[in-house]
């Protein structure tokens, strides 16, 4: 069963690269949530612990339906349904998550030593989505887009957390998620406020800028 959700895992994070639009996007980013609570409740019912429950229901409220509903309300407001603003097109998008994806399994191999196979895989598949979210924050020109590499880098470190340490301490992911909210609807409004006052949020054209 966990195999099953760290491929499907692992499947929405590659359209996450790929995508062009920003609805896409944000769908994509929902699915790899939705990915995680599965694997967190999947952990819960077998160790029976109450705190994962609090987690995996969590994740399922804040990261697969206010997060997502948060970001198409602001598309939907600044009039964002365009091209993501791709410094590197889909194809070769696709050929550097191969790669990532290959680095992250040379170093899990050869650089940690997991108790067991399934360990491995989940250690790789988090390197991968660190990577990935790191990728879309560089090499995605909307602000939306680098709101959200940096909503996937933080699901990838949750999943890296989680299987390192065997979770870490429950007020501290509380903590965490409270932040994460907070940091997208602070983000948001900037979002928003860029799109008034620059009638786009392509943050390339920012740099153009002359005081």
């Amino acid at each position: 069963m966990q195999g099953i959700i760290l491929f499907a895992s692992l499947t929405s994070t590659y359209l996450m690269v790929i995508a062009k639009r920003t609805p896409a996007l944000i769908r994509s980013f929902r699915y790899q949530s939705f990915c995680l609570f599965l694997l967190t409740f999947s952990i819960a019912l077998e160790e029976r612990r109450m705190d994962l429950y609090i987690i995996a229901g969590l994740l399922l409220v804040i990261k697969v339906f206010l997060i997502p509903q948060l970001l198409y309300r602001i598309i939907k407001r600044i009039n964002a349904n365009e091209d993501l603003g791709l410094f590197i097109n889909p194809q070769l998008s696709l050929l550097w998550a191969l790669g990532f994806t290959y680095l992250s399994w040379i170093f899990t191999a050869y650089l940690i030593v997991p108790s067991n196979q399934a360990q491995a895989s989940i250690l790789a598949i988090a390197f991968f989505i660190v990577l990935a979210g790191i990728f879309l924050m560089i090499f995605r020109m909307t602000a939306l887009a680098q709101v959200i590499g940096l909503l996937v880098m933080e699901n990838g470190l949750f999943l890296l957390a989680s299987t390192v340490s065997g979770g870490m301490p429950f007020f501290v992911e509380i903590a965490i998620f409270f932040d994460v909210f907070v940091s997208v609807l602070i983000m948001g409004f900037f979002v928003y406020r860029i799109s008034r006052l620059f009638t786009h949020i392509d943050v390339n054209k920012l740099s153009r800028l002359k005081g």
